[in-house]
């Protein structure tokens, strides 16, 4: 399969946070999940999650998923994977034009920066593609 390029016309998926907490015995660290919700053909712009540990999981559907350079990847419900701080998320997409896609992602992050910036230290959209 060709990889797609991010195209803004596509859907985005709704995000909500499904929980977040301080974590004990680890200072300044605060666990949050998020449940993303793919339309058919919702894609997100390239994007990183700054500092954070992140572990994703497919409840529903069919991801493509591209890190880094890394060659991209088709994952399916059950399926998972890790990302690293830093970790550049290049393509994000459901994989399917006419079923919805669902997916929690898990972080460990930085408590202060979650408390100051919600959701945007969570998600930082590569520049070219913010609004």
């Amino acid at each position: 399969m060709q990889e797609p390029t991010y195209d803004p016309s596509r859907p985005m998926p709704s995000i909500e946070i499904a929980f977040s907490y301080k974590l004990v015995g680890i200072p300044n660290k605060t666990i949050v999940s998020l449940r993303v919700e793919f339309p058919p053909n919702g894609s997100t712009p390239p994007h990183r999650h700054g500092g954070a540990n992140v572990g994703a999981y497919v409840l529903k559907g069919t991801l493509l998923n591209k890190m880094n350079s890394d060659p991209m990847k088709t994952i399916e419900e059950g399926g998972s994977w890790f990302e690293a701080p830093g970790c550049h998320h290049r393509i994000s997409d459901n994989a399917s034009k006419t079923e919805p896609a669902t997916l929690i992602a898990t972080m460990v992050t930085d408590t202060e920066a979650f408390e100051r910036d919600g959701m945007g230290a969570l998600i930082q959209i590569d520049e070219e593609y913010r609004k």
